[in-house]
C-alpha cells in the first residue's frame, strides 16, 4: 500500500521536517509516519492502518503536497503492530454507575455582608463588636 500526503487544506508545497519512522519499522493505525512544517504550525502524518514500513520515498527537507508519495506500508498482517487506538493496560474507564447513591450535593458557604446579620451571630465570644473596639497604642503627638 502506497501512503501518501492527506489533505493539507489550503497548503502545498509543505516541508519535512522530521521522519519519525524508518523501514522495517513495524507501525500502528494512526501512528505518525514524518512531520510537516507550514507558516503556521507544524503537523504528523498519521498511517493510514497498521503495517510494516516498506521503502521511504522522502527525506527530510523535501517539499510535499496532496497527494505526493511518502512511503509503502506492507498490511498483510504479518508481523504488524497492534491498531493505536486498541484498549490497552493503561486505559482508564469510566464507571457504568455512580459510586455514590447519596446527595453529592455541596453546600456553599453564605455571604455575610456588613450590617445583614446580627455581629453576635458571626464573631467569636471573645471577640469585642465594632463599637467596643480595643484601644489602640496612643498617637504620636505632633510637636
Amino acid at each position: 500500500m502506497d501512503v501518501v500526503v492527506p489533505d493539507l487544506g489550503d497548503f502545498a508545497d509543505v516541508e519535512i521536517i522530521e521522519i519519525l519512522v524508518k523501514p522495517g519499522d513495524d507501525v500502528a493505525a494512526e501512528q505518525g509516519l514524518i512531520t510537516l512544517e507550514t507558516e503556521k504550525a507544524t503537523m504528523d502524518v498519521p498511517s493510514p492502518s497498521a503495517g510494516r514500513v516498506g521503502e521511504l520515498k522522502v527525506k527530510v527537507g523535501d517539499r510535499v503536497s496532496k497527494g505526493d508519495l511518502i512511503l509503502s506500508l506492507t498490511t498483510d498482517g504479518a508481523g504488524t503492530a497492534p491498531d493505536a487506538r486498541a484498549v490497552d493496560d493503561r486505559t482508564v474507564r469510566q464507571p457504568k454507575t455512580p459510586r455514590s447513591t447519596g446527595d453529592t450535593t455541596v453546600e456553599q458557604p453564605k455571604a455575610v455582608r456588613a450590617g445583614e446579620t446580627d455581629v453576635a451571630e458571626t464573631m467569636p465570644s471573645e471577640a469585642k463588636p465594632a463599637g467596643e473596639a480595643v484601644p489602640s497604642a496612643p498617637a504620636a503627638e505632633a510637636k
